[in-house]
Order: structure tokens, then sequence, then C-alpha cells
């Protein structure tokens, strides 16, 4: 009944984020905000690049629930658990977090009302709030084996520097910041804000792993999966 319920919540994660990333990209070339896709397309968003993720995860999920045997000592299982662990989940609950908690400041600095005339509700919340229950919900579905912190961290840093060299090329290219918050900054302010987010998602990675660890007993993270 485990293994059943594990292969409906990843095939029906899948497919969900496989419609709202299709649901997107289908704006593409419409006539939006000034700024929305312009250099880049969704390609520049934390938000849509969170989604490919989550579906990637998904999609190696359904992939490893098809496989016979040892599923544990498996490459393609170590693949999931190492993405889910280090980035599905930390990435994937730090872009609900940040984008509810400055929306609830001041939305204009994040998700400006313009845009609600372009996607309707269903699609901020499909992006940026059912994110998080999907990610926990896979916590209580399937142990995790989770990598030594110092390495994950690592992993975890190279990716957001490579983020922000992405967002600061758009900006020098276009003038444009990707989100409008980033341009209340000066280049020292900027610079924290990054290291703070950074902290922040370090957090939820060790979050992570304390729930993993909390639900599942040693023995069953490490048996077959």
């Amino acid at each position: 009944m485990t293994l059943t319920l594990r292969r409906v919540y990843h095939i029906a994660a899948l497919g969900w984020y496989a419609f709202v990333v299709k649901s997107l990209t289908a704006k593409d070339g419409e006539k939006l905000p000034p700024g929305i896709f312009v250099y880049g397309g969704p390609w520049k968003y934390l938000t849509f690049l969170n989604l490919l993720l989550q579906m990637s995860y998904f999609g190696l999920a359904a992939l490893n629930d098809l496989q016979a045997g040892r599923k544990s000592e498996s490459t393609l299982n170590r693949c999931k658990d190492l993405l889910f662990s280090v980035f599905a989940f930390p990435v994937g609950m730090f872009v609900v977090l940040l984008f509810w908690t400055i929306f609830a400041y001041d939305r204009e600095l994040v998700y400006p009302a313009s845009i609600d005339t372009f996607f309707p509700p269903w699609i901020n919340h499909a992006m940026h709030t059912f994110v998080l229950p999907v990610l926990l919900g896979e916590l209580l579905v399937q142990p995790h084996i989770y990598p030594r912190t110092k390495h994950a961290l690592g992993a975890l840093g190279g990716v957001g520097v490579a983020y922000l060299c992405w967002i600061i090329w758009v900006y020098l290219s276009i003038g444009i910041w990707v989100y409008p918050l980033l341009a209340h900054f000066s280049t020292v302010g900027l610079v924290g804000f990054f290291f703070f987010n950074m902290s922040v998602v370090a957090f939820l990675y060790v979050l992570g792993d304390k729930l993993n660890s909390h639900i599942w007993s040693k023995d069953m993270t490490g048996s077959g999966q």
C-alpha cells in the first residue's frame, strides 16, 4: 500500500508540475507587462526554475519507483535523494517563504498588481504556495538519504552564485532587474541580501534533514526504498 501510494503521489506531482510549466510557457509571446519575459523569458525567474526543478525531481522519483530490487543501492535512487535533499526541498521552501514574506510587505517589490491581469490567482498559488505542501507530502511518503552537510551547502552555494551572476547579467544587458526589489539595493546591500538568502536556504536544508530523520527511523532510511 505504501509503495502504491508513493507511486501515485510521484506521478500526480509530476503531472501537476508539467501542467503548470506548460501553462506558463504558453504565456511567453503574449502581450505582457513591460520587462516580464524580456531577455531570457521565464528562465530568469527563480520561481520558474524552481518549477522545473520540482518537475525534474518528481520525474526522477516516478522513474525510480519502476525499479525492482534494492532501490537504495541504485545510482538512480542516490541521484533522486541528492536532488531532493540538496535542491528541491530547500529551494522550493525558500521560494514560498521569501515570496510571501515580500508580498505581504509590498507586493510591488516582487509581484506587481499589473501581473494579475495576465496570470490568474491559481497560477500564482501554483508557483508560490502549493510547492510547500507537495514537498512536505514527499517527506511523509518516502525517506531520503542526505549527504554530508558541508558538501550539500557547497553545492547550494555554487548554484546560488550562478543564479546571482545570471540575474546581474540580465540587468547589465537590458537595464531591468529580474525583481523590482533588487533596484532598491546598493552594491553592498545586494551582496548582503544574497548572503542572507543563502543563510535561509542553508537553514532550510538542515531543517529538511532534521524532519526526514524525525519522521523516518535510521533503519528505514537505510533500507530499500
